[in-house]
């Protein structure tokens, strides 16, 4: 028994169920970098509240999906997918009947995803992208919502990218700045809003100096 009370439901649950492991890519960064895990989680809570109340949501490019319950703790279904057959492997080792969504390999580059959904969000993937296929890689988001749909894409600042460390620069070939991120995304919606970031702290302040960018969209132009 704990001394506290309060605390041997937690004895309780290690017992009945055993611990709950991470995901292949966050054990890493726990392992090599541990406030990144509080970056990233900062950036899904920020998802979890603007999407918050919907019903079907789409994550592109969701890696190990250890970060998704926030999200399911705000909204009704989630589907990840993601190109690597590893990350999706990972998933089905760990899923837990309690936090349940759905997940498939991928890619987007390719074709849109069926059903329609409410939201689209994308975490640390444009950076990875083409600049030549970044059209294609956004219809194809567009295409996998519903019109009344809306997104959240969520990037490294170009202007964070002197300050990164190798490891995090790793396939970074499509790095923005606010302006050139909004340019792009109005394209696709007419209503783009740009926050910063910095360490886990979003807010409004002066994009030269956000190490992160995230854009929430809405109302979908013409297909």
């Amino acid at each position: 028994m704990t001394i506290e009370p309060q605390y041997q439901h937690h004895i309780d649950l290690k017992k009945k169920q055993g611990l709950t492991p991470l995901g292949v890519e966050k054990s890493a960064a726990w392992h090599t970098d541990p406030r990144r895990l509080l970056f990233v989680l900062s950036r899904y809570k920020f998802v979890a509240k603007m999407l918050s109340g919907m019903d079907r949501v789409l994550e592109v490019g969701c890696g190990d999906g250890w970060p998704l319950r926030m999200v399911l703790q705000e909204v009704k279904n989630v589907h990840g997918i993601d190109i690597d057959p590893v990350f999706i492997d990972d998933i089905k080792e760990r899923l837990d009947p309690q936090w349940p969504f759905t997940f498939a390999v991928h890619d987007i580059l390719k074709s849109p995803v069926k059903p329609p959904f409410d939201a689209a969000f994308s975490l640390d993937v444009l950076e990875h992208i083409r600049k030549e296929d970044e059209q294609r890689f956004l219809k194809n988001i567009v295409d996998s919502l519903t019109d009344k749909g809306v997104a959240i894409f969520g990037t490294p600042s170009l202007a964070s990218q002197q300050h990164a460390s190798p490891l995090s620069k790793a396939g970074h070939v499509n790095c923005k700045d606010a302006a050139d991120l909004k340019r792009l995304l109005t394209g696709y919606f007419d209503h783009v809003f740009i926050f910063s970031m910095n360490d886990e702290v979003v807010h409004t302040g002066y994009y030269p100096m956000a190490q992160y960018l995230l854009a929430l969209c809405t109302g979908i132009r013409q297909r």
